[in-house]
């Protein structure tokens, strides 16, 4: 019997060989780039995987964005693209790259900290903002440009603002969070957190879970996580730059939900295939879990001519990609 995800990797290979055509490649390597919070999830199952193929792995762990743009303004193709906003697929990369995407994995906003920071014994799902505004306090956040951590921060800035009742709460919470405290992607911040340099960081659960940080679970109405509220998300949006340099794309609160896809021109298709489908099988899923990421159980698929053939399995339409 087929491993459970083995259709979707066949849709995926699928949808990979209606890009140019390729010679032969011999697969001795698997070339994944991933989304950096998902750095040690995608480790831990391309090690498994590697190990049993008796292939090399190599990843490049970057915020989505810039790993988008490592296919659209660079012309690198990695075998398969992992990223921490199903949305970037829509809005970068298809169809000219991505001709479907599986939607694998879910996640929400948290704030860590640890017990070194200052006021960690007050900080709450109430009084979080509070603790951020005071005189002294250093939050960390990435870039929105680069990482989706970095718009969806600001997302939850917005979303605070109505839900607390606070009028200009966003624009203050960012004015305590300056470029100094800015860097490329949340993993980044990881390590200036724990030397004591910030106080806060703005992360994700699995992040925090998997490092073993402290973190304030944020109330459902603003940490971009249950799918009901979804509408209510969408009232705030973020404009960020777009797949080329002059373009800009506009993301609105949604979610969080993680993609993966194998890009059109992938150079090792058919190896990449499998390694979806380790990814869907029980196995893999069990892997992801392991390392704090909320692996789905039924996968969403999205793209062109996407049928729904996995067990568990749903398909949707993609979004249209941004003008």
């Amino acid at each position: 019997m087929r491993a459970p995800g083995f259709a979707l990797a066949t849709l995926l290979l699928l949808a990979a060989a209606c890009g140019p055509a390729a010679g032969p490649a011999r697969e001795e390597a698997i070339v994944v780039y991933n989304a950096g919070s998902l750095a040690r999830p995608i480790r831990a199952a391309l090690d498994t995987f590697a190990a049993r193929e008796g292939v090399r792995a190599e990843q490049e762990s970057a915020g989505s964005l810039e790993s988008a743009r490592k296919l659209t303004e660079l012309g690198k193709v990695p075998d398969l693209i992992a990223l921490a906003d199903a949305e970037v697929f829509p809005q970068y990369l298809m169809p000219r790259f991505v001709g479907s995407y599986v939607e694998f994995a879910r996640n929400r906003m948290v704030l860590a900290y640890t017990d070194r920071s200052r006021f960690a014994a007050e900080v709450g799902p109430d009084t979080w903002w509070q603790v951020a505004l005071r005189p002294g306090v250093e939050t960390g956040r990435s870039d929105p440009n680069l990482d989706p951590n970095g718009y969806r921060t600001l997302l939850v800035w917005q979303l605070a603002e109505r839900h607390y009742g606070v009028p200009g709460l966003a624009a203050r919470l960012e004015a305590a969070s300056p470029p100094r405290n800015v860097r490329p992607k949340e993993a980044d911040l990881v390590g200036l957190l724990e030397a004591g340099e910030l106080d806060y960081i703005w992360s994700y659960e699995s992040m925090a879970r998997a490092i073993g940080l402290r973190y304030v679970q944020l109330p459902r109405g603003i940490d971009l996580s249950p799918p009901d509220s979804s509408g209510r998300f969408g009232t705030a949006s973020v404009t960020v730059r777009g797949a080329r340099a002059g373009d800009s794309v506009t993301f609105r609160g949604a979610p969080i939900t993680y993609a993966f896809a194998v890009p059109a021109d992938a150079p090792h298709p058919r190896l990449a295939a499998r390694f979806a489908a380790f990814l869907l099988s029980d196995e893999g899923k069990a892997i992801l879990r392991r390392e704090g990421l909320d692996a789905v159980d039924a996968p969403l698929v999205r793209g062109l001519g996407a049928r729904a053939e996995a067990p568990g399995a749903t398909v949707a339409p993609a979004a249209p990609p941004a003008p």
